[in-house]
């Protein structure tokens, strides 16, 4: 997936500015940053959630391919739904609004809660689980979409250890199975031990590649003094949209 000169606005303002970079195809890539920088406005974009005001994006697997976990605050947690359907809905763009769900794919979608060591709660309100077990339940939705790529935001916010451990385990083996897997993450630490790949972003592009050479000091600092300089007040970006 290619990022040609991408710039997205908020009100005339920037919130990510001139992108240009590619990540490659099976790669696992974090992407970092001060808070503000752009992390998740990236991945909107990437989804076409989000109008571009300059530049493009190229995508090798179609938007249908991609699997995509928003934040937990962006979810509705008291949504009237038991847990085995709402992993169901993973199906979607396979069998459509009304489309019937065979026995196969509830079955499947039973493998996928046990992968996720929520084994037995198929019938449970999602309103009953924990933070922990929500975002298993989460990340047994997108086992069942089978996708190219898969766009995490801040996955392990809110989550314990010992869970974050686990789902950890699978973004790893979905890396080794070939997908393409973007995580927004705050955890240097984190980054470093399981994400080869980083882009740091302060709206701009600070460094993107090999995770050791993008959590150098240096980056980290501009990337720091960047963000205390962003002065929200200033007058909108007089740039004209891309025809």
């Amino acid at each position: 997936m290619k990022l040609d000169d991408l710039t997205v606005t908020y009100r005339g303002h920037p919130a990510l500015h001139h992108v240009r970079g590619h990540f490659a195809e099976g790669s696992l890539t974090a992407v970092i940053g001060p808070n503000g920088a752009g992390k998740s406005t990236l991945l909107k974009s990437i989804l076409g959630l989000v109008p571009l005001h300059k530049g493009s994006i190229s995508i090798a697997p179609e938007r249908a391919c991609t699997a995509y976990l928003s934040q937990q605050t962006e979810i509705e947690r008291n949504f009237p739904i038991v847990v085995r359907d709402c992993v169901l809905l993973g199906y979607w763009h396979k069998a459509g609004l009304f489309g019937a769900i065979s026995r196969a794919l509830i079955q499947r979608a039973e493998f996928a809660l046990s992968e996720v060591g929520l084994e037995g709660f198929s019938q449970r309100p999602i309103s009953s689980l924990s933070a922990g077990q929500f975002q298993r339940m989460l990340f047994a939705r997108i086992l069942v979409q089978d996708a190219d790529m898969i766009l995490l935001d801040e996955p392990f916010n809110t989550i314990d250890a010992k869970t974050t451990a686990e789902l950890l385990k699978l973004i790893t083996a979905w890396h080794h199975e070939g997908r393409t897997v973007i995580a927004v993450l705050h955890d240097y630490a984190q980054v470093r031990s399981h994400f080869p790949q980083s882009l740091l972003l302060a709206r701009e592009v600070i460094a993107w590649g090999d995770t050791t050479t993008v959590l150098a000091d240096e980056h980290l600092r501009q990337a720091e003094a960047m963000a205390q300089a962003w002065d929200e007040n200033a007058l909108p970006c007089q740039e004209s949209n891309a025809s």
